[in-house]
């Protein structure tokens, strides 16, 4: 345990946690999903998700990271060496998402550079689908490109220069910097957009409450989803991070901080991108719900719109706008890297430097895949499936092998309670212990369940051109290629006496 890394500060490791959680989903998809599912009415099922899944499951990987001092695939196999597969499985997801994380990152370095000058013209989906990204049919790859490729190697450069840094002198300090300018530069997109003609009509369409839209299970299932994808949870991230913690922590009360930055993050955003939204449909005499999108579309095919009809200032805005994005993209991509360099570290015993150049180095050369012709469709697949099929089922089995296979969460429970200030104990303890048992692994069950059944009636992106063996192809063969990473490296022996867990007990920590 004295020879891991730690956080410099407990600063550090909030300001590097919520980096993880605070990512381009929280700016493109939080305000079109609260908007499509009750709007201000969404917000109840939001915050009931936030705690009743979100918390405590942070809780659980902070805890988890914390006690067994280990990498996702360690952690798991000194819980018990039968679930070590679950581990790499999740490493193998982070592993993938790099891969095409690292793109949507590029593409945003870019657009901060267009900005200058507005290069993307009136027609901002011709230029983005046909000038910039060169875009192939669905299934073809084509050439790569070189607009994409340029600031693709400048996002690995920064992301693996930060890496090879290690801990304290990387991750915390690019973290200290990324995060602190994402909310200035935020706050001032905000600001400006709050002034601008039709910024209260947007505003109206996105808090004005339908409460109709309670009695639906879709929108607490997307309250469910959003909250578990928004915030880094079950892909390996915050168990990694939290192993890099000093013995004694404030497991509760780090966790409560980082699930309420987030989402304050993603109000934010909602307030920014809404108030955006009504000036573009005042501007164009439409009603705002004409003008809503989320996702790539929103980034890079309605914002650039946007800005152009800017009164004032359009390229500064549009500058900020896009750092914005990459700025946030970093602060995860780094995160998500991190996870499957610490787990080589740990199971090849092999030292920083080579673990940061071999899994960056793998991950940054088949993150070309996405920068060819071909890329946005292979991405939006891949995106689709890894998310839906990968994150969200692996989630459910992490709950469901930790609470209900190895039976230990009461001792879980007991570390949280030694090393925090805030217990979990009483009420707080029987809800932690209530939404991790039965509330959140019936949600995600269902979830998984209900997304089975509409992906065998419906082909995913049908609409787009895409192809059932397209989307098998590139997605369902892409989320299960994660899981078979997964139990074949939990078949490599481990190095004698890896697997003797830490000697960080409650009687230790209380000394």
């Amino acid at each position: 345990m004295e020879n891991r890394p730690q956080w410099g500060t407990r600063a550090g490791f909030i300001l590097a946690a919520c980096g993880s959680a605070i990512g381009l989903g929280n700016i493109w998809r939080f305000p079109a999903v609260a908007y499509e599912n009750g709007g201000g009415a969404f917000f109840l099922p939001y915050l009931f998700a936030l705690l009743t899944a979100g918390i405590p499951l942070l809780i659980l990987e902070f805890t988890l990271g914390h006690k067994y001092r280990g990498s996702a695939p360690l952690t798991y196999a000194r819980l018990s060496k039968k679930y070590e597969w679950l581990g790499w499985w999740q490493v193998g997801i982070a592993f993938i998402i790099s891969t095409y994380y690292s793109v949507i990152i590029a593409w945003a370095m870019s657009y901060s550079v267009f900005s200058f000058n507005l290069s993307w013209g009136e027609d901002t989906v011709g230029f983005l689908v046909t000038d910039y990204l060169q875009l192939a049919a669905p299934g073809e790859f084509g050439s790569l490109v070189p607009s994409v490729l340029i600031p693709l190697v400048l996002v690995w450069v920064i992301t693996l220069g930060v890496l090879f840094k290690g801990i304290k002198k990387g991750i915390e300090v690019a973290n200290k910097i990324f995060i602190p300018a994402l909310v200035i530069i935020f706050l001032i997109i905000v600001v400006r957009a709050l002034t601008l003609d039709g910024a209260v009509d947007g505003l109206n369409a996105f808090f004005k409450p339908d409460w109709s839209a309670i009695s639906s299970g879709k929108v607490w299932v997307a309250a469910y989803g959003q909250i578990f994808f928004s915030l880094s949870i079950a892909f390996a991230i915050m168990v990694t991070y939290s192993s890099y913690l000093p013995k004694k922590s404030d497991i509760t009360n780090n966790a409560f901080i980082t699930g309420f930055s987030n989402s304050g993050f993603e109000l934010l955003a909602g307030i920014g991108v809404f108030s955006i939204l009504g000036f573009m449909a005042a501007q164009q005499g439409v009603g705002v719900d004409e003008v809503v999108k989320g996702g790539v579309a929103l980034a890079f095919m309605v914002f650039p719109q946007i800005i152009n009809e800017f009164p004032a200032f359009n390229q500064l805005f549009g500058f900020l706008f896009f750092g914005s994005l990459v700025l946030a993209g970093l602060s995860s991509l780094i995160s998500i890297v991190e996870t499957y360099v610490a787990g080589i570290q740990d199971k090849f015993n092999v030292s920083r430097t080579k673990a940061v150049a071999l899994g960056g180095g793998l991950s940054a050369l088949l993150s070309l895949v996405f920068a060819t012709q071909g890329g946005l469709n292979l991405l939006d697949v891949a995106d689709y499936f890894i998310n839906h099929f990968g994150i969200a089922l692996a989630g459910l089995v992490q709950i469901v092998v930790v609470v209900w296979l190895t039976k230990n969460l009461k001792t879980l429970q007991d570390h949280t309670n030694a090393v925090s200030d805030i217990k979990l104990t009483g009420i707080l303890g029987a809800w932690w212990k209530v939404s991790l048992a039965f509330i959140t692994p019936l949600v995600l069950g269902y979830m998984m369940f209900d997304l089975i059944r509409l992906n065998i009636l419906e082909v995913y992106g049908a609409g787009d051109g895409y192809s059932r063996l397209f989307t098998i192809q590139y997605g369902v063969i892409v989320a299960v290629l994660a899981l078979v990473f997964g139990i074949v490296f939990s078949l490599i022996k481990w190095k004698k006496d890896v697997l003797e867990i830490p000697s960080s007990s409650a009687k230790e920590v209380n000394k």
